[in-house]
This record gives structure tokens, sequence and C-alpha cells, in this order.
């Protein structure tokens, strides 16, 4: 039998045993709606407010300040729209990166058909955002600062606690109405996360990638920040997201993010002891080869490699045939013909930007896994470069 390797998690992670097991009961017999008064919808929302506070707990934060979503993207457009739309009145202006998941950049996008100006700043070759460009960007009229925590695509890490800083700062001088937002997406579960020390004011989640099921995520809303409503026709969740909950996935959510918080260093250490032995053995093993966004300051569980010479699909397909499941890139752009935005914004080129290939490692991923993909890639590599004739022509002219 083949052997199966997933070096996929930023796409999304397997449900954990444990996490089931907390749900199950409320796909079954504790079916309550969690708005009911009678005693089958107390029983749910007794759960859901346990699960509230779990998901507070991993980011230190009041269990109020919690609002169950259905994912990600969701929780994107709730704080960006929410907050624009509550606020334009003082201002039509928003700030966010050139590196964005598109949950971010697409709404962006479509503010600014709507009369609202963004300005989307660089993030130089390491794909870090920069302080000063966030206060150079800063006008009278803008109400909301979104940059994300963690990249999906590269990992790296953004200046979040000190663009926070200067949020307070701003606010404190007179800018009352200035709003920061973070995607927290990718680097919940994966690192500490502390929102009194990020400042930030309002941060995303999502269950799916941190063990629990798909279809249920989280917005943190700092107290005192008003939202405009994006579902309506329900009074759930504070007013602020109407809809039944899914109280079984509200529940896993919980359970996942509770583990999350306890197991946290211990995953950190087993990701990075895998990801370092498997970069440097990428570079042994295969020339040619570009790591990209900061190498210090990322996720413990990625890498995302250029080899130059090859086109990324093509390795992935044949990694694929070998049993090995990795990405060209974020899930949520698979299909596109376009260069990725991010690996645009470092400043590669186009061939670069289409040769890369993101490995992201889980929990669960183990050194024979290592192994295998180690002696599956430089194959891979290789028999693509040989059918390659413009890196063959380059490669003769070097030996020359």
């Amino acid at each position: 039998m083949k052997r199966r390797v997933y070096l996929d998690y930023s796409s999304t992670t397997p449900v954990d045993e444990r996490v089931v097991a907390a749900m199950l009961p409320f796909l079954t017999n504790k079916f309550g709606n969690a708005s009911s008064v009678h005693s089958f919808g107390q029983e749910a929302r007794a759960a859901v407010d346990r699960a509230r506070a779990q998901v507070a707990d991993v980011i230190n934060a009041r269990p109020n300040d919690i609002v169950f979503l259905s994912g990600g993207t969701e929780a994107n457009n709730l704080a960006v729209r929410g907050v624009c739309e509550m606020n334009e009145a003082r201002g039509r202006h928003i700030i966010t990166s050139a590196i964005e998941h598109s949950a971010v950049r697409e709404v962006c996008d479509a503010m600014e058909r709507h009369a609202w100006t963004v300005t989307r700043l660089p993030v130089y070759n390491n794909g870090i955002v920069r302080l000063e460009d966030v206060r150079a960007a800063l006008r009278p009229d803008t109400v909301l600062i979104t940059v994300m925590l963690a990249n999906n695509e590269i990992g790296t890490l953004q200046p979040i606690e000190e663009i926070g800083a200067f949020v307070r700062e701003t606010r404190a001088g007179g800018h009352r109405h200035l709003w920061l937002h973070t995607d927290a997406v990718q680097a919940v579960g994966r690192m500490n996360i502390d929102v009194e020390n990020l400042g930030c004011d309002l941060l995303s989640m999502s269950g799916h990638k941190l063990y629990a099921p798909k279809g249920v995520g989280g917005l943190y809303v700092r107290r005192g920040v008003r939202l405009a409503r994006q579902n309506i026709g329900g009074h759930q969740e504070r007013e602020r997201r109407g809809g039944t909950e899914s109280v079984a996935g509200i529940v896993a959510f919980g359970a996942a993010a509770e583990l999350a918080r306890t197991e946290l260093d211990a995953r950190i250490t087993h990701l990075l002891l895998l990801r370092n032995r498997f970069e440097a053995e990428v570079v042994r093993l295969i020339p040619d080869v570009i790591f990209n966004g900061d190498r210090k300051h990322r996720l413990p569980h990625l890498s995302n490699i250029s080899f130059d010479g090859i086109e990324g699909d093509g390795l992935l397909i044949n990694l694929d045939l070998n049993g090995i499941a990795v990405s060209t890139g974020s899930a949520c752009a698979s299909g596109s013909i376009e260069p990725s935005h991010v690996l645009r914004a470092l400043g590669l080129t186009d061939q670069l930007a289409r040769a890369a290939i993101r490995f992201s490692l889980g929990k669960d991923t183990t050194d024979e896994d290592v192994d295998y993909v180690l002696e599956v890639l430089p194959r891979a590599v290789k028999s693509l470069r040989d059918m390659s004739p413009t890196y063959q022509k380059r490669l003769s002219h070097a030996v020359i």
C-alpha cells in the first residue's frame, strides 16, 4: 500500500478524535436549540457558553467578546464591513497589506468600489509590513487598519503588537474612531496569542485550522467596538450575528481551542524540530531552492519554497502521485492561473512565484513522514528539471 503523507495543514486539519468525542452528543441526543428556554435549549446554551470561554482563553479574551460564526471568511467580512459601515460618517479610508487573504483583500476591493479609499502597504522581500509605512499611511479619515497576524502562504508574522500600540497612541491623541483588525486564522493554535498584548480591536479565527470541523469560526470584538450587522433576521450572538447557532460545531471549536491552549508549547517544539530538519535537508539535497518570506519571524509549521526551473503545479501532481499532499499556495485560490499575489509582493518573478510549494506540517506529522518526503522530493524535482529546456540551458551555461 502506497504511503500517504499530509503536509497541507495550512489548508485544513483533521478533526482531533477528542474533539469528535466532545461534539458527538450534540449531534445526537443533546440536540436542543440554544435559544430555547426549555431544558433541551438550556443544555445547549450551557455548552455554547462553555465553548465561548474556551475560545476566549486561547487568546486571553473575555467570553462575551467572542462572536461565533461560520468560519474565518465570515469573521473577516463582519470585521471589515461591520466597522466600516458603522463608521462611514467619520471617514472612508482603510489601511491594509499587500498580502492579505482573499477574505480581507476582496472585501477591501469591494469597499473601494463603494467610494472607500484603500491603502495597501508593501511587505518588501521578507514579507513583513513596516510600522513606519503604517504611520505614513494614516489619514484623518482612516477608520480601519486590517493587517493579518500570520500569512497563510509564507507564514510571516506581522508586527501587530507594534501597530496596536500605534493605534492606541493615535486614539489617545484624538483620533478616536480608528480600529485595528487582524486575521489570525493561521496563527491561533500555532503561536501564543494575547489580544491585550496585541492591542487589536478585532481578531478572526477559524475552527478547521486547529483540528475542529469546517463551518465554525469566531471573531473577537473588543468591548466598545460597534459593528454593523451583516446577518439580518435573528438576535443571536448579542445581536452581532443572526442565525441559529451550530451547537455541535461550536462545542468542537471550544474543545479544539482548549487542547491548543494546553498543548501549545509541545506542538511548537515538535513542529520546529521537524520543519528545521526538513529545510536543512532540502538545502543539502536539492540545488537552486529559494525560501520565501522571513526565515525567523514566521509560524513554526510552514515552509514556502521555490524550486527554480519547474512549475509548482507539476511538482504538486508528482508528489500527489507518490501519496504526498502539499499546496502551491492558498487553498482558497486553487484553480487560479495567476501567480500568487503574496509571492509577487515579495518581488519574486512570475516564474519563481509559479515554482513555489507550500509545505505545512501538523501536530500529527512524524519523522517518518518527513523522511519519506525527503526521499521522494529530490527525485521529483530532478525529473521535472530534466524536462525543462530553459533550466537545462541555464545549467549548461553555468557549467561552462
